[in-house]
Order: C-alpha cells, then structure tokens, then sequence
C-alpha cells in the first residue's frame, strides 16, 4: 500500500463527507464523458476536452490552495489576539491582590469614624432642636387657640394655624431624615410632642363635614361657612399635589399625607343626599303613592335650584357641581323607585308610577325638563330611573292588573245581559229601529278607556292593552256564544222567554258592535311603531266574533225553520200539485220572520235572508228527495215541474222585494230540478244532468239517482250513462262556492230483501 493511498484513507476516516463527494463527482465526470464522447466523430477533439479540463483543475487547485492559505492566517491573528488577552488577564488578577491587600491593613483606621457619625447625628438633632425651640414651646398655646377657633366654627383662621403646627412637625421630621440615619426614637418623641395636631385634624374634618352634609340649607343662610369648607378643601388640594411632587424627588412623606379631601368631599354631599331621601320616606300607600312623588318632585327640583342659582358659585367650575346633584339625585330617586315597584301595587298606583317615570321627571317642566334647569343640565345623561327589563316587568304587572279587573266586569256585564234576556220587556232600539242592548257600550267603553290611558304612558304599554284587550274580548265573545247557545235550549223548554226573539235580534246587533270595537282597537294598535306587538294580536277573535254572531243567525233562522217545518212536509201532496196556497203560507210566514229581521243591521240582513232562503230551497229539495215519488207519465212529470217552477219563481219575488240580492241564484235549484224532470227526451239527460253539475259542482250520484227515480222513465242503460258521466265530469267545487247539495240528505235507499234478525244466545 502506497502512502498516497494510506493519505486517502486517513482523509476519509477523519472526513466521511470526502468519500461522498468523490463518488458524486467522479459519477457526474461519468455521465457528461459518456454525453460527450457518444459517438464516435467526437473522440477526435479528446486532445481538446482534455486540454480544457486539466487548465480548469489547475485553476480550481490554485483557488482552494489560496481560500486555505487566508483561513490559516486568520487562524494565527486570533491566537495572538488571543495570547495578549491572557497576560491583560493576569495583569488585572495582579493589581486586584494588591488592593485587597492594601483595604485589609486599613480597616482598623475606619472603626474610629462611628463615634464621629454618631457625634455628628447627635448634633444636628440638637441644631434641628435649638432651631425650632421657639415653635416647640409654642405649640401648645396653638392648640388651645385651634381649639377654640373650631369650637367657634372659624375654620379658615383653625385651618391656616392647624397648617402652621404641621408644617412645624413636618419640618422637623425633615431635618431628622436628612440626617441621614433613621432615627425611630427621635421620630417617635416628635410624633407624640404634635399628637394633638391628628385630634384637631379630626376635629376639623368633623366640623368641615357638617358644614358640607348642610351646604344646601348654609347656601341660603349664610354661604361664607360653605365657602371656607371649600377653600380649605383646595388648600389641602394642592398640599397633596406638593407633597405628591416632592415625594416623587424624595421618598420623605410627611405623615397623614395625602388626605384627599376632595374625594371626602363628594362622599359626604352624596351621603347627605341619600339621608335627606330616607327622610322623606312618609307613608306611600295607597292614595299617598301621588302625593309622595309629588313632594319628591318639588323637592328634588328646590334644591337643584338652590345648586344653580347659590352653590354653583361656591364651588370651582371643576367640581360640576350642579351636574354632580343632578346624578345624586337620580341615583337616590332610582332606587327609592326600585323599592317602591318590588311593593304590592294596585293597578292606579303603578299607573302613577308609570307615569312619574315616562313623562314627569324627564319631561316635566316641574322637573328636570325645568327651564331654569335645561341649559345647564344634561337631561339624557342620567338615564333611565329603572332598567328596560324593571320597566316592563312593570308594564307587565300593570296590564296583568287590568286583565283581572276587565275579565270580573265583563263576567259580571255578561250575567247582567243574560239577566235581561229573560225579562217581560221588549229590548231597546235606536233611532233608526235597530235592536240592542248596553252590553257593547258597557264592555267596549271599558276597552277603550284602559287603552286611551295607556297611550299617555307610551306606544308599547298601548299595544300590550290592546292586545289584553282582544284576548279578553275573544275569551268574553266564546263565553258569549255559550249563553246564547243556552239560551236557545231554553227555548225549547216549558219556560219559554217571551222576547226570545228579539232578544237575539239584539244579540246579533251587538256582536255587530262588537266587531267595530274590535276594528278599532287594532286600527290603534297599527298607529304604533312597535311592530313586534302589533304581530302578537290575536287574529282568531275574528272567529270567535263571526262564531257567536252566526249562532245567534242560526237561532233565528231554526226558528223560522221550526215553523215552516209542518207546511214544508205538505210538499209533493196531491193538493199541493193540484195548486194549493200552500206555497203562500210558507212566503207570508218567511215574510214574517223577515220583517223581523230588518232590524238588524247590514250586511248581516244580507247573510240573514240569503241563508234563510238557502235553508228553505234545502229543506224543499229534500222533502222532494225525502218522498219519492214517481211520476207515471209524461203529464205527472209535467204537472210537477210547472209547480215546482211556479213556487220557485214566487220564493224570487219575495225575496226580490225583502230586498236580497240576486235570489235567483238559489231558485234556481228548484228550477233546474223541476227542468230535469220536465224534460220529455231521455237521451238528452246526460247532458241536462251535465248542465246541472256544472252550476252544482257538490252534487252527488246519489241526488242525481233520486231524480231520475222520481222521474219514473228512465231505463238502466240511460240511468248507468248518467252516472257514469257523472262520474267522470265531478270536479271539486271552486272555492267562492256556496253548498247546496252538500247539505241535502239522501235517504238510504230500501233494500230489496232482508235476513230475518236474529236474536244474540
């Protein structure tokens, strides 16, 4: 093994990296030679490409062995730098020896200069001593005359000597700090020497305060007491701020410093307000609830008065002290209010209170609002006196209140109404002949009267009573319904009420008032801007209204049914075709009815005669359907339509002059079925019963089937076309549409034969 190769190993033991980079250098060389030289032409220039790669490794070799050379000189700068480091290092180590050594052998010579510092600190306290001797034998004749001039309440002269003594204490507890040693004894001699300048302190603050809790009434009487309160409390002021400042250069502090008697200052004045409100806490129940806010209000506004006109020029303007009143005041008032809502209240005395909070004490001339107060008061910035969420727990408790109240006198209305229907006496009537009774006026004028007083509180408090309202209107409405459906039970008992009639001609009349009640109160609810409670009104009072006005109309209407039931059942006799005045007894007892019935007010006459016709031709068809007759021949079949025509065409001309419109809508029923079995060509059925469906969309199979049987000719094969064009032409009924088949009773047709009934074992 060569020593070259002994090198390389070497180098790649120490240098792993080296063996990687040879392989990926020398696989590189073997991939551009195999570019290069891959075709033959090209080993011509291998003189060249070796020519070029032997200069580029002479340069490449002249680089590194230049890049090593400046590394190695690098290296050899920084060990010099290096070597005079560690000399400059143990030079140093050297001269500090020697200078502890020097400190050792002079510690003896310090020990002698402790009995001097204690000579010197001995002697500024006698120098501080000698120097303040005059003041020290004086304080306490400065006591006694301090005393006295508090006693006197002269507390600008109390204050400025009350100033001096501290001055003379902190000056002396100054020089001792600036002694330089701290000298607790000394501090504790002076201390106790000027103990009586803390009592006067106190007794100062006691009479200062006093002098503030009072400054409303001292404003008036005598405001130079008020004024030296405040001029003492800015000199403290600023001996705070100094004191502050000097503390910040040194930390000497003298003691009870800082006292911050301007923060004391607004404590007391909102300590004072809150007493005076407790003080005027008399009796609030009842009646007394009124007259309590009004002595709040007129006493809240004199002192605001008093605020602006005399303490504003009292105090400097940073004080604010008007508005500072104005926030007491409202604080104070806000939770007096908070006591006096948890209370049990009647419905007037939370209405009072309502009232106070929304309109009086922001909004009032006698209150805040006040014009003396206005330009100088920020109205908005005390904000409300209770919360949103007390505000309509409120509201709530009120509109509970009257719930009550309303629900008990509409109970007690309707008793008083049922009462009256049972009376010897024939109801009321208006000018213009309609029947009535006071129910609506008594019910409606109670609704409107609680809505018209909500609206003075404000839009949401209206819109929740209009919305009680029409709760309580639709419970009373159903309720009202059930008495008129008892009502008419009694009717056909033995006690009959002698005006029953018109008793319900009054009932009718009055659901009718009703319904304008009801209009009027959501018209007032949509005056308003609070669209969330408009949305919760109840919209099935509509219901609940028609409900009980149509009950009363169906009563009416079986009344007249009741007696037109014995000459209805004469129908289709033999002296009925023959041409009997049957007919006419029927038109002069509907004739009747109606004339009654003018009495009640549009458009419900309207529905009144309509549905009173429709019910006739009902129970006209069905007692056609109900006998089933059959027809022999064509002159029966002929007989029975003209009659049938001519009974029709009389029920039009009555209703025509009871003043109904467009009657021929429902007789034309009786027509159209007196058509279909007048008609002589049987194969033209099909499309007479065609015609008849499309005017009557909710006739059945089976009606048709009745009129072909009473017709007495038609064979099965007609019959079974019929039907099945019947069938295959229904269609359901649009929606505008009124029943009328629908409403006709089929009778089950008779069985052919029977099984004998047997008897269960």
């Amino acid at each position: 093994m060569s020593a070259e190769d002994g090198n390389v190993k070497r180098q790649d033991a120490m240098w792993p990296e080296f063996e990687k980079a040879e392989k990926l250098a020398r696989g590189a060389a073997l991939k551009w030679a195999s570019g290069i030289f891959y075709h033959p032409n090209q080993l011509e220039r291998l003189g060249q490409y070796r020519k070029r790669e032997t200069q580029r490794t002479s340069s490449v070799q002249s680089r590194l062995k230049s890049a090593v050379q400046s590394y190695l000189e690098g290296v050899g700068t920084g060990l010099g730098q290096l070597r005079t480091s560690l000399d400059d290092v143990r030079a140093v180590r050297r001269t500090l020896v020697e200078v502890r050594e020097d400190w050792q052998n002079k510690v003896n010579g310090f020990e002698g200069l402790g009995q001097l510092y204690s000579l010197a600190s001995d002697h500024v306290q006698l120098a501080t001593a000698v120097h303040n001797l005059q003041q020290v034998f004086s304080v306490p004749e400065v006591v006694t005359e301090i005393r006295q001039l508090i006693e006197a309440r002269k507390l600008l002269e109390a204050h400025t000597k009350l100033m001096e003594m501290e001055c003379w204490r902190d000056n002396i507890l100054y020089q001792l700090y600036r002694a330089g040693r701290q000298d607790t004894e000394g501090e504790q001699i002076v201390l106790s020497y000027f103990s009586d300048v803390g009592q006067l302190n106190e007794d100062l603050a006691k009479e200062l305060w006093d002098v503030v809790s009072c400054g409303l009434t001292l404003v008036k009487q005598d405001p130079s007491l008020f004024v030296s309160a405040i001029r003492i409390i800015e000199r403290e002021e600023k001996i705070d701020q100094m004191t502050g400042d000097g503390q910040r250069q040194h930390v000497f502090l003298p003691p009870g410093r800082p006292k911050y008697l301007r923060q004391t200052f607004f404590k007391v004045i909102e300590q004072s307000t809150a007493a005076q409100f407790r003080a005027r806490q008399t009796d609030t129940k009842g009646p007394g609830l009124a007259n309590h806010l009004a002595a709040l209000q007129n006493n809240i506004l004199n002192d605001l008065k008093v605020v602006k006109h005399l303490m504003v020029q009292c105090c400097p303007p940073q004080y604010n002290i008007l508005q500072t009143y104005v926030l007491l005041h409202h604080s104070c008032l806000s939770g007096h209010l908070q006591d006096i809502i948890s209370w049990d209240l009647e419905k007037s005395e939370i209405y009072t209170v309502l009232n106070w909070i929304r309109h009086i004490y922001h909004s009032s001339p006698e209150m805040i609002a006040h014009p003396d107060l206005c330009p100088d008061v920020d109205i908005a910035s005390p904000g409300p006196l209770i919360s949103q969420d007390a505000l309509e727990q409120l509201q709530n408790k009120y509109v509970n209140a009257i719930r009550v109240a309303v629900s008990d006198w509409m109970q007690k209305a309707l008793e008083a109404e049922v009462n009256d229907w049972y009376r010897e006496e024939e109801p009321e009537s208006d000018h213009e002949g309609y029947l009535h009774s006071s129910l609506p006026v008594i019910v409606t004028q109670m609704l409107e009267e609680n809505v018209q007083v909500a609206m003075v509180i404000g839009d949401c408090l209206r819109d929740q009573m209009v919305a009680m309202a029409l709760q309580e209107l639709e419970s009373f409405l159903y309720r009202f319904r059930e008495a008129v459906i008892s009502y008419g039970k009694d009717r056909q008992k033995d006690s009959q009420p002698k005006y029953y009639l018109l008793y319900l001609l009054a009932a009718v009349n009055n659901c009718i008032a009703f319904r304008k009640s009801i209009q009027w109160l959501q018209k007032q609810c949509g005056h308003g801007s609070h669209g969330d409670c408009c949305s919760k009104l109840p919209h099935s009072i509509d219901t609940a209204v028609d409900r009980a006005m149509k009950k009363g109309c169906r009563l009416l209407i079986d009344e007249m049914l009741s007696e037109l039931q014995p000459h209805i059942l004469q129908l289709l006799s033999g002296s009925w075709i023959c041409g009997s005045d049957l007919i006419d007894t029927i038109c002069t007892i509907m004739d009747t009815y109606c004339s009654h019935f003018t009495r009640i007010r549009e458009p419900v006459f309207q529905f009144m005669l309509f549905e009173g016709l429709r019910l006739v031709i009902i129970e006209y068809v069905h007692t056609l359907m109900l006998k089933k007759i059959v027809c022999k021949n064509a002159a029966e079949r002929e007989r029975l339509s003209d009659r049938m025509s001519r009974d029709a065409e009389r029920l039009k001309e009555l209703f025509c002059n009871l003043g109904l419109e467009e009657p021929g809508r429902l007789t034309n029923v009786i027509s159209s079925v007196s058509e279909l079995i007048k008609l002589k060509d049987t194969s033209l059925l099909s499309l007479e019963v065609s015609c008849l469906v499309a005017n009557y969309p909710d006739i059945s199979d089976e009606h048709v089937s009745v009129l072909l049987d009473i017709r007495g000719d038609v064979s099965k094969d007609i019959r079974g076309t019929v039907l099945e064009m019947l069938e295959q032409n229904s269609q359901p009924p649009p929606e505008d549409y009124q029943p009328i088949f629908s409403d006709i009773l089929v009778p089950a047709p008779v069985l052919p034969f029977c099984l004998p009934a047997v008897k269960c074992g």
